[in-house]
This record gives structure tokens, sequence and C-alpha cells, in this order.
């Protein structure tokens, strides 16, 4: 699954707009360099994002194509 429409479906990002802006902005690394949204996720990558001051470390769980809302949190783990 691509990069950009996983942020979507985990729920990380709202908007896929939004994550492939991030993407492209250089914000996203997956083990320490930096991807492009058509990177293909996979289970077991550590991505981090960086939101100004903020940034977030997560584990890809599962790359699923369609989850609730509910669920959605179980496709990754925080670190």
């Amino acid at each position: 699954m691509r990069l950009d429409k996983w942020l979507k479906v985990s729920r990380l990002i709202k908007r896929r707009t939004v994550a492939n802006e991030a993407c492209d902005n250089g914000r996203i690394t997956v083990g320490g360099r930096t991807v492009k949204a058509s990177y293909e996720v996979k289970a077991g990558d550590v991505l981090e994002m960086k939101f100004g001051e903020k940034s977030i470390r997560v584990e890809v769980l599962s790359t699923a194509d369609i989850v609730g809302k509910a669920d959605a949190s179980a496709m990754y783990q925080q670190l």
C-alpha cells in the first residue's frame, strides 16, 4: 500500500492530500531515509513524522485497505 494512503487509512493524517504534501516536503522518513508518497509500506517499517517541533515514531503492524475508525489504531504501534 502507498504511504500516503496508509497514513490516511490509519488516521494518522486526516486527508490523503495532506499526507502527500507531508511526504513531498520531506517530513516523513522510513528507516532514517526520506521517502516519497509512492513508497510501498510493509509491516515492520518504522515511520518518523515531523510536524514543527513535534516528532512521532510508529511501527507499521498492518496494511489493510479498508479499516473502520475503531480499528485504525491497531494498524500501528507508537514508539
